[in-house]
């Protein structure tokens, strides 16, 4: 494993299949980039209502709006401005069974990067449906490619991760950004199967190292 070079990096597009994944995946990458004057662009694919469909007080409009506040401002926080951030409005959970239709919409929104040095995206093997269907429906391009891993897959190991980005200082400011994504860290009690992120998880996602695995491996 080595460490990622970002040197050469000058428009990079980050692929996040919820909302918060683009901060669990890649926040120490995302301001490393930002801080040496890259382009980043965040695109979220799903509306994120998912998360919990039978919550009454957070309704799917209240639900969709907040989550994409809470992007927003994890973003702003680290250099990528409103205007960068795009939402996808795309159903949460129901990618698997859209593969046509996410395959064209992940290749306009590649399209609209013409001069793109680098595309970040979730894993091929990541545990999570959407995920998955995400990395397979991204489309090829002349630009690199670095995956990154939110649920480790329970059916198999996960294959290895080829670079790593140390956060030195940052590792506490991802944390706390993680833990402002309040819709998933326990704000919403009125839905008993709704996802709420597990204190071993949210520390897990908030280690002080960043992994990413060179997709042409």
């Amino acid at each position: 494993m080595k460490p990622l070079s970002i040197a050469r990096v000058r428009s990079a597009l980050v692929v996040a299949p919820h909302a918060d994944d683009e901060t669990i995946g890649a926040y120490g990458l995302i301001r490393a980039l930002t801080g040496r004057g890259a382009r980043v662009t965040v695109a979220v694919v799903t509306d994120g209502a998912g998360s919990h469909p039978n919550s009454i007080r957070w309704r799917r409009p209240r639900l969709v709006a907040a989550r994409r506040r809470e992007t927003l401002e994890a973003m702003h926080r680290i250099g990528v401005p409103a205007g960068r951030v795009v939402f996808l409005g795309l159903p949460d959970g129901a990618l698997p069974a859209l593969a046509v239709p996410l395959r064209r919409t992940l290749a306009r929104l590649v399209r609209r990067h013409r001069e793109l040095d680098l595309l970040i995206g979730p894993a091929r093997d990541d545990d999570h449906p959407d995920h998955r269907a995400i990395a397979q429906g991204l489309p090829q391009t002349g630009a690199r490619r670095l995956e990154y891993l939110v649920w480790p897959n329970r059916q198999s190991a996960s294959a290895a991760a080829t670079h790593w980005l140390r956060l030195g200082g940052l590792a506490a400011a991802k944390r706390g950004a993680i833990g402002r994504y309040r819709t998933q860290t326990g704000t919403i009690t009125d839905d008993p199967g709704g996802f709420t992120m597990s204190r071993q998880e949210r520390a897990r996602f908030a280690r002080p190292v960043e992994l990413f695995r060179d997709r042409r491996v």
